[in-house]
This record gives C-alpha cells, sequence and structure tokens, in this order.
C-alpha cells in the first residue's frame, strides 16, 4: 500500500513511502532532526529548539526498539527547569523567558534566572499575576549565574562563566 505523507515539518515536500516500519521513521525523522539542529552554527542555534529535537528523535527511535524507558515522573518543576536540574520551584510560575528566536518558557523566578543564565540574548516578560518586579530580579539573578549551573566540572572558558565574571575578566559577555 502506497501513501504519500508530509515529510516533518516541511509540508511543502512530500515522501512517498510502502509501508515503512516504525524503525524506518524513527531514522527519517532523526535525520531531519540532526539536519535541522545538528549544526550550532547555522540559523541562530537555540538550545531548547535542539534539545527537543534530539529528545524526540531518540524517543521515537527507542519506541521502534521497543525500549522504550518508562516514564520517570518531574517532581514539582516548571517548564523553564532543566530536565536535569533537580531543584523545585520555590514560588508560583511568575515570567516568561524567550530566547533570541522568541521561543519562550514560562517558570518561577528559580528556573527562570537558571534558564535565562543559559541563554544568549535571552529576554524575560513578567506574566499579568507575577509579584512587583518579577522580571527584573530575574534578569538581575541571571547576571551572576553561570549557564547550565546544574552541570558540574571546571568552567574557564568565556562561554561557561557567568555574565559577572567575563565583565570582571574585562571581556564582553
Amino acid at each position: 500500500m502506497s501513501s504519500t505523507v508530509p515529510s516533518c515539518g516541511n509540508t511543502s515536500t512530500s515522501v512517498t513511502h510502502t509501508n515503512l516500519s516504525s524503525l524506518d521513521v524513527a531514522v527519517q525523522v532523526a535525520r531531519k532532526m540532526l539536519a535541522d539542529h545538528g549544526d550550532s552554527r547555522v540559523d541562530g542555534f537555540t538550545y531548547p529548539a535542539a534539545y527537543g529535537a534530539v529528545s524526540e528523535s531518540l524517543r521515537l527511535l527507542l519506541r521502534a526498539l521497543g525500549a522504550e524507558p518508562a516514564a520517570q515522573p518531574r517532581g514539582l518543576s516548571c517548564p523553564a527547569a532543566h530536565p536535569e536540574d533537580p531543584t523545585p520551584c520555590p514560588g508560583p510560575i511568575a515570567v516568561t523567558v524567550v530566547d533570541r528566536t522568541n521561543a519562550g518558557a514560562e517558570g518561577c523566578e528559580h528556573h527562570a534566572v537558571r534558564l535565562l543564565a543559559s541563554l544568549d540574548r535571552g529576554r524575560v516578560y513578567a506574566l499579568p499575576d507575577a509579584p512587583e518586579g518579577a522580571a527584573i530580579r530575574v534578569f538581575k539573578a541571571a547576571d551572576s549565574v553561570r549557564p547550565f549551573p546544574s552541570v558540574d566540572g571546571p568552567r574557564t572558558r568565556a562561554g561557561q562563566l557567568s555574565r559577572a565574571e567575563v565583565r570582571a575578566r574585562g571581556e564582553r559577555p
């Protein structure tokens, strides 16, 4: 049986196939995601988009192989929390953090600080019901937080330091 299916996210291109297996579909998705997000130097790489693409590709591949892991609860974290960040939300969702492509995530002030510190040219906006000054507090606090604070290891390059540390070294963040 032959059918025409739009390729991943691109409705102008169609792929004609005959009885593709789950593994074939997973491989096609993985190749598409690698082509779109495999090079951080192309089209203003954004961490959230690439992370989501890789996660989805791996999930599809594992499902096709019958090896999908059991779902593990993430805990009580907001959408701005990094999946590997073990810290809980200390307060309500108060702000939206937006990257340079205008992709955004709402979060508590704690996780918003950590996300904003990890983005290049990120912005933060208070939600309508946020406590007064929430966005300003997040913006100021992110200046002294290192990118991806839940990752351990030595940090010496400018991209691994907080913006305040980079300025103190006499470099431009």
